[in-house]
């Protein structure tokens, strides 16, 4: 039962405190801390991402509103803006990094049964970065322009259930291929990836791995040809090869064929270059698995429409981190809450209830539900009860 418990309580029960603890306990983060503990400023921050606060004063002033609800929140005391930002500026954003890649990984266990939209049997991951613009003058530890700083969201998605894998926070000048350097690669898993990421060395490291890569070429890559294989041509693919990269230095790089496919989108008649080192998937799957890269730009899209992390409460390195990192283990969270609950609802309609709800004492699974119940039928007797516009 729900035994009066707020909505937002509720809806923490889907964390592991356990875990939580460890990651605190691992970076010393209620070291010497008398109130306001790492969980306080995890539930605070958690709030403000799920009720949109703009800022540390907005958080401050929202929940002072409902003092006498912070208890039933899980909150300890009163929450003081200087407090929060002293907290977010000096306490480890690691300890909230590791607790999000916990969450990530029984969000991965949940999901890891979804269709892809293909026939594709083995894991399947896209690579992207975003960047976030910030003001120079307020974060000049991160230049992006000569008048302009921003910071990188690098990002390797799961395409089962659109879960972010691997998670990177680096400065506007950060090269996306760079990232490649620091990935441990899944056996037999596929990673799409766009031609920022073409750099052949890293390629390699991807096929020694035992693992496969599909990207774009760039236009500049020159090849030898050594075999053609026959195409069916009303699939869009217009050549099937296994090349050599033709100069010495990219031969060094990548010394084995690498399987070159040319392809024309019926729909918008453009033509793409893809390389693969998959000697095995359908050329048209191939390509068909490159167009579901664009999960990875719905991703972004989806986080900066919905979370703050455009806007941030603080200005320090360790502010911005840790902001992201918990903003991340929001969305996680309502991903969990959505496939355990077994909900049709889509995650924005669920933040979008949360946000409105979260001081309800409620049940919430009875309250996404009743939701969810809504969108399909009409309440009886609501057609009746509807008045007329114009009176005849």
């Amino acid at each position: 039962m729900n035994s009066g418990r707020t909505v937002f309580s509720q809806l923490m029960d889907f964390l592991s405190l356990t875990a939580f603890r460890r990651c605190v306990k691992r970076y010393g983060g209620d070291y010497k801390v008398r109130s306001f503990s790492c969980l306080d400023q995890f539930l605070t921050m958690a709030f403000a991402q799920l009720t949109y606060r703009e800022s540390l004063r907005d958080i401050e002033t929202c929940l002072r509103a409902a003092q006498d609800r912070l208890y039933h929140m899980g909150l300890r005391g009163k929450v003081s803006r200087s407090t929060l930002a002293d907290a977010n500026e000096l306490r480890d954003w690691q300890i909230y990094a590791d607790f999000a890649q916990s969450l990530i990984r029984q969000a991965r266990r949940l999901y890891s049964q979804q269709e892809l939209g293909i026939d594709l049997k083995q894991a399947a991951y896209v690579l992207d970065s975003s960047t976030i613009d910030l003001c120079l003058s307020l974060f000049p530890w991160a230049p992006f322009r000569k008048h302009k700083a921003a910071v990188k969201l690098h990002t390797v998605l799961d395409l089962r259930g659109r879960i972010p894998a691997v998670i990177r926070i680096t400065g506007g000048l950060f090269a996306d291929s760079r990232l490649l350097d620091s990935l441990c690669f899944e056996p037999a898993a596929f990673y799409v990836m766009d031609r920022a990421y073409m750099d052949l060395a890293a390629l390699y490291r991807i096929h020694q791995a035992s693992a496969f890569f599909v990207t774009r070429a760039l236009d500049k890559f020159r090849f030898r040809r050594q075999l053609s294989q026959p195409v069916d041509k009303s699939t869009g693919v217009q050549c099937d090869q296994l090349v050599l990269p033709k100069n010495s230095v990219p031969a060094r790089r990548y010394p084995e064929p690498i399987r070159r496919i040319r392809y024309r989108d019926a729909k918008t008649n453009k033509r793409f270059v893809f390389l693969t080192n998959h000697r095995l998937l359908a050329a048209h799957s191939v390509a068909e698995l490159y167009r579901l890269r664009w999960q990875v730009e719905l991703f972004f899209k989806w986080i900066k429409q919905h979370l703050r992390i455009k806007a941030f409460y603080g200005t320090t390195p360790n502010a911005v981190k840790t902001q992201v990192w918990i903003a991340i283990s929001v969305r996680v969270l309502v991903a969990i809450v959505r496939k355990e609950l077994d909900l049709t609802l889509s995650l924005h309609e669920i933040l979008q209830i949360l946000s409105i709800s979260l001081f309800e004492k409620t049940p919430l699974e009875a309250l996404l539900r009743a939701f969810q119940a809504g969108k399909c039928t009409t309440p009886e007797g609501a057609l009746r009860k509807q008045l007329p516009l114009f009176n005849l």
